[in-house]
């Protein structure tokens, strides 16, 4: 069971978190160790290319269920709300699973790749097959992660971290597999992401199975279940919200496509994102652990701020431990692979983007709160703030000041990801004491 709001300490919040933090850090280690497969089969650059349109493709299909873990740890209380939200999170999940079905049938996914996409030929022709296997992935993420927050509202975030063990491994396992039968690179990405995904819901829907029994099996709860009209208009701005955030990154590369130095900028964005990424995961996976542990009446508040600013402080810290010191030419040469000139150009945006991780728990701190409150717009108002101005950093700095990419790009995401604080700042504090959603 999960720990008692009121009597929060430190010590039970770090047992709670830890797990989670870590299915974040093991979800991070699947796209360059499936890049680092494909790489060495044959015709690397094509597949690689494949790979990666196609998984852009899966992720924005994917985006509309990707903040069911955080609805079903808000909202599943009892057996009238298990059975309301499930009933929602299945129907969303068939439905993001039929828009991939539309996408992938030739005549859709010929307008797709030719005119939406514009990819060149070869490049096209791979990545439909790679589409095709990726067909089951958004659904069975809809479907885990409602498991995801149900465990966690039952306190069992270390089964959370279990099953994501498990989906590395078996990811870990078909890629070796489509290797040694030296399939086509894209198709192996594809189907060992599908593989792990499949095996990842499994387990949850194993490991949840008693959290579930114990909720059916007890008492319905003070008032009826929330109707699917009332979780649609909670959910609703949370799945915006999501939308929204996958667009931050396709405009970034389209401007600094058109910036000084844009080759260079496009080989240092990734890398630099994907440094940064390790460290802000730690307050990505914070989200959910303060939804569970509030309360009803925000009991858990001063401790899950005080250790949420530590947590902060310390993601933050081990941001700049790395790129602030001569830690970050081993990482960027040693482990990322970029050349001298690459690596130093990367300094500068990593240097810019140090108190990212620190805004980004304050950033699941805020959103927490909101979730629990059942006000959901003001997070996609903080969202479509951040977007913008990380659009108008990206203009400004590149078609008007003419600077170098990266640098821009990174001014630019630190601006809107301190905007987006301040607007849930503004709106936090007009937020209610929670209710039940009805």
């Amino acid at each position: 069971m999960a720990p008692d709001p009121a009597r929060l300490r430190p010590r039970e919040i770090l047992r709670f978190w830890l797990p989670l933090a870590a299915t974040w850090l093991m979800m991070s280690v699947e796209g360059p160790y499936l890049a680092a497969v494909i790489a060495r089969l044959p015709a690397p650059e094509p597949n690689l290319a494949a790979f990666g349109v196609s998984f852009s493709v899966a992720l924005i299909l994917e985006a509309p269920v990707i903040m069911l873990m955080a609805a079903a740890t808000a909202l599943v209380r009892d057996r009238a709300s298990l059975a309301s939200v499930r009933r929602f999170s299945l129907g969303l999940s068939w439905l993001v699973t039929g828009a991939a079905v539309v996408a992938v049938l030739p005549p859709v996914y010929r307008v797709l790749a030719d005119r939406v996409l514009d990819l060149p030929p070869g490049v096209a022709r791979l990545t439909h097959p790679a589409l095709v296997w990726l067909l089951p992935w958004p659904g069975v993420i809809g479907y885990r992660r409602f498991y995801q927050g149900v465990l966690i509202r039952s306190g069992q975030t270390r089964r959370v971290g279990y099953g994501t063990g498990v989906r590395l491994v078996v990811m870990a396992a078909t890629a070796q597999a489509g290797f040694h039968l030296g399939a086509g690179g894209a198709t192996v990405g594809a189907s060992a992401l599908t593989a792990g995904v499949l095996a990842e819901a499994v387990a949850c829907r194993w490991m949840v199975a008693p959290s579930v029994a114990r909720l059916r099996s007890g008492p319905p709860g003070p008032t009826p279940g929330p109707s699917q009209i009332a979780i649609a208009r909670f959910y609703g701005p949370l799945a915006l919200s999501a939308v929204l955030t996958l667009a931050i990154h396709p405009m970034a590369t389209f401007f600094l496509a058109r910036a000084r130095e844009p080759v260079l900028s496009m080989a240092v964005f990734p890398v630099v994102r994907a440094l940064v990424f390790v460290f802000s995961c730690l307050g990505l996976s914070y989200q959910e652990v303060i939804i569970a542990l509030l309360g009803d009446r925000w009991q858990g508040r001063p401790a899950l701020a005080r250790f949420g600013t530590w947590l902060g402080l310390g993601a933050a810290g081990g941001l700049a431990a790395v790129a602030l010191t001569p830690a970050s030419r081993v990482w960027f040469e040693g482990v990322s692979g970029l050349t001298p000139e690459l690596a130093r150009m990367a300094l500068v945006p990593t240097a810019l983007l140090v108190p990212v991780p620190a805004l980004t728990v304050s950033l699941s701190f805020l959103r927490a709160l909101h979730v629990q409150a059942r006000r959901t717009r003001p997070i996609t108002a903080a969202t479509v703030a951040e977007v913008a101005v990380i659009g108008a950093g990206l203009w400004v700095g590149i078609a008007g000041l003419d600077g170098v990419g990266v640098v821009v790009a990174a001014a630019a995401i630190l601006a809107g990801r301190v905007c987006s604080n301040l607007v849930l700042l503004a709106h936090g504090g007009r937020v209610p004491p929670p209710a039940p959603a009805r």
